[in-house]
């Protein structure tokens, strides 16, 4: 997949790659966007299992960074997005529900989980498109980085998960 993207891989370029018979992967897998599904939630689960859930807001941004590098990821972006439009338009995928239930556990809300998950989901799908092209920003101010705006994610998560801990505090 890395090397072709999803749409021109099949199954019978994973069972050579992966030296099984085809019908070893069809048992489990019927179709390639499938096996790509399962594929998208083993890594990303994955990635976002290594993060330390002690400090949600660099866990967060951490994650959103580990998954904008993620090999997988980017060839998804670069070749297949339209892999990711169900997870972004009609419903939430297995990945989806694992965060959920980590944001949940640290903002004690279910509501508030999911407003933190779709902050990040945008800064991991849309951050790209806010850099500044070239070697200087408009009117020759420094250029967005991805950096840059990996820190405005950083500094929107405090000031919100602080006034949640604040009220927390005060009690009702």
């Amino acid at each position: 997949m890395l090397a072709y993207g999803v749409r021109r891989t099949t199954l019978t370029d994973v069972a050579r790659r992966a030296g099984v018979s085809r019908m070893t992967l069809y048992r489990r897998w019927p179709d390639v966007r499938s096996l790509v599904a399962d594929l998208m939630t083993r890594e990303w689960v994955r990635v976002l299992g290594e993060l330390d859930a002690s400090d949600p807001v660099a866990a967060v941004v951490g994650g959103v960074r580990r998954l904008r590098e993620h090999p997988l990821w980017r060839k998804i972006v670069e070749a297949d997005p339209d892999l990711l439009l169900p997870y972004l338009l009609e419903r939430r995928g297995a990945t989806h529900e694992a965060v959920l239930d980590t944001l949940q556990r640290v903002t004690g809300d279910a509501r508030k989980a999911r407003a933190v998950l779709l902050v990040a989901q945008s800064f991991l799908l849309s951050a790209p498109t806010m850099l500044d092209p070239g070697t200087s920003g408009p009117a020759g101010r420094h250029p967005v980085t991805l950096d840059d705006l990996d820190a405005e994610l950083t500094a929107l998560l405090e000031a919100y998960l602080g006034q949640l801990a604040e009220r927390a505090q005060e009690g009702p």
